[in-house]
């Protein structure tokens, strides 16, 4: 039997340009791009001079923020000036050439199993396959140096999609908003830069082609709930059995014969429909209400895809208002929880049930979800 669909596609879907990714928009986009966008970008990537005495945004937070940052900057800053921003418009390039022989596997089960092995042995947190589909490869890459599209040349023959997912740590997550959170998310993309490289080098020794990818050339969402690695938010995010929605996704392109993984579902879909606490938590309203809905709110949205959606122009504002990433849809989602407890396990099937209200009710009496004072990431003892 064929596996489902991870999404309801229409007739009239059309593939998604980079250029129009609401990150892309803020370097082109007036209406986007402001002072405020601006010192956004800056904080990051310039010497430390700004940060507030409130908590969570001092200079310790944001210290920690950008060195959590550091390892994927540094290749997304290594061509920049050939036109390169490895891992966010273009793929990571620091890779060896490999044999012209390649090594035949057993089958691709077998391969997939070795695949999935090195992923772990690397430092993937999960790992999934899926089949090439080319509705989710961007019809074009953006470019930060003339501000407009440029060609996405993946190779031709890619047939697999090794979708990584790095979790967040669930400690600094729950700071959020803050600095202090957002080294979660730059600690995640660092990570996932380390493994996609390192997987990648080991399918070229191997003679195959590989292509590793973080933000850029295709989105990674569709691939990996494709990929079996979890089912799609009300928050526009995967919600994955293993940690929620705390993850940060990167893919490998290959021509290696894989097997794939199938979707799979554990009762996301129908949780979402009765909670509606990341709308209700987001401080720019970015987060709609209701049923999914097969519209595009703005030219940052993918058309003709029936699903929930989040207006990325809002929500960047937020960030740019508050100098740093959110992630209080993260933090608030009743999904993110530590699963190493058999109490959260049990709390997930019930989750997944027709009990799911319940789950819900007893989420709100633990005030799940609840704001850490960043303070006492730093001293648990005050």
């Amino acid at each position: 039997m064929a596996a489902p669909e991870p999404f309801d596609v229409g007739e009239d879907f059309e593939r998604f340009s980079q250029v129009d990714d609401v990150f892309s928009r803020s370097w082109w986009d007036e209406s986007i791009r402001d002072e405020k966008s601006e010192r956004f970008y800056a904080t990051y990537r310039r010497p430390l001079e700004q940060w507030r005495k409130a908590n969570g945004f001092t200079q310790r937070d944001y210290a920690l923020r950008n060195a959590a940052w550091h390892v994927s900057d540094v290749f997304t800053e290594m061509y920049e000036d050939q036109g390169r921003r490895d891992g966010f418009q273009d793929p990571l390039s620091m890779l060896r050439d490999g044999p012209d022989d390649q090594l035949p596997s057993e089958s691709p089960a077998v391969a997939a199993d070795e695949i999935k092995k090195v992923a772990d042995v690397f430092g993937a947190d999960l790992v999934g396959i899926t089949a090439y589909d080319e509705r989710w490869i961007y019809t074009e890459r953006f470019s930060s140096i003339t501000g407009g599209a440029k060609p996405n040349d993946l190779p031709e023959g890619m047939t697999s999609v090794i979708v990584i997912g790095q979790a967040m740590d669930a400690e600094l997550i729950q700071t959020a908003p803050s600095a202090l959170s957002g080294a979660a998310t730059g600690l995640g993309y660092s990570q996932d830069a380390a493994v996609l490289l390192g997987l990648a080098q080991y399918i070229k020794n191997l003679g195959y082609e590989a292509v590793p990818s973080m933000n850029d050339s295709a989105l990674a969402i569709p691939y990996a709930i494709a990929a079996g690695l979890g089912e799609y938010g009300r928050h526009g995010m995967v919600i994955t059995p293993e940690y929620g929605a705390r993850l940060r996704f990167g893919k490998i392109f290959t021509d290696m014969p894989l097997a794939h993984d199938s979707p799979r579902s554990f009762g996301v879909k129908e949780f979402c429909e009765q909670c509606d606490r990341c709308t209700e938590a987001c401080p720019a309203s970015a987060i709609p209400s209701g049923g999914p809905v097969p519209v595009a709110l703005n030219r940052s949205s993918i058309k003709g895809v029936n699903k929930w959606s989040v207006d990325g122009e809002a929500c960047f504002g937020y960030w740019s208002k508050i100098n740093t990433d959110c992630a209080i849809c993260v933090r608030v989602c009743p999904y993110s929880r530590d699963y190493s407890k058999p109490w959260n396990r049990w709390w997930q099937r019930l989750a997944g049930t027709r009990w799911r209200h319940v789950a819900l009710a007893i989420d709100d009496r633990l005030e799940g979800g609840k704001r850490a004072k960043p303070k006492r990431w730093w001293s648990p003892a005050e």
